[in-house]
């Protein structure tokens, strides 16, 4: 990502087509505003093939998506609490407010008005909003890409909530699609951040599917910048 998009204007795409293989093709993707890129992107696509050489990682244990409660439930039960503060009320109705085409059920949601530190990772469930069906698998792919970048880089800011984030980006975000999955069917999304500096945060990803099938890994780094503290006089 290399510059802001404007929703506003359409976009001109450039499409490369940078090798042509057997079993392997690779296209790479500009985005164009105003006579500028304001992406890029390399896509590979390989026919199905077979091998031995096999192995994933273990799914976490979690509740099942029918034990836990939905995102727009969380925040309507800090809502109905008469002592919230008008600001953070003003923020929760703010969040509900988007209309987000994804149904969310936090696994392990944090504090929502707490500024302690926490460990740098999120599980949740998340599934497209409506069916989708037996399409072309690419369908589902395009859904997951939209899925994986929602609260991911947010991992990053777990462990410095006392912090006043003021401007957060992506700048770039890979993904690589491993086993056949139905985004409108849910998966449980693990996140977590490994690292975070210099005004920069890295996430990682795994989307699991219900059977314990890993079906996509993701990475994003993006700018994350706080509010800087005064500096006390010494006098």
């Amino acid at each position: 990502f290399s510059a802001p998009g404007d929703p506003k204007v359409p976009v001109l795409y450039e499409v490369e087509r940078t090798r042509t293989g057997r079993s392997f093709s690779v296209r790479s993707v500009k985005a164009i505003q105003h006579g500028k890129p304001i992406f890029t992107c390399q896509a590979s696509f390989q026919l199905a093939q077979e091998s031995p050489v096999q192995h994933q990682f273990t799914m976490p244990t979690v509740p099942p998506p029918e034990e836990l409660l939905t995102q727009e439930e969380l925040i309507n039960t800090f809502l109905q609490n008469p002592n919230l503060a008008e600001r953070y009320r003003k923020q929760l109705n703010k969040i509900e407010a988007k209309d987000v085409p994804i149904d969310i059920k936090p696994v392990n949601p944090p504090g929502m008005f707490c500024s302690e530190a926490q460990e740098p990772k999120l599980l949740f469930w998340v599934r497209a909003r409506g069916y989708i069906g037996e399409c072309d698998s690419k369908v589902h792919c395009c859904v997951a890409a939209y899925i994986s970048d929602y609260a991911f880089l947010g991992t990053a800011l777990l462990p410095h909530r006392q912090h006043d984030v003021k401007f957060m980006v992506s700048l770039d975000h890979s993904m690589w699609f491993h086993a056949p999955f139905r985004a409108d069917h849910w998966m449980l999304y693990e996140c977590e951040s490994p690292w975070a500096g210099g005004c920069r945060g890295l996430v990682q990803g795994r989307l699991w599917r219900r059977d314990g099938v890993l079906a996509v890994t993701c990475a994003q780094e993006g700018v994350i910048r706080v509010a800087q503290k005064p500096e006390q006089s010494k006098l």
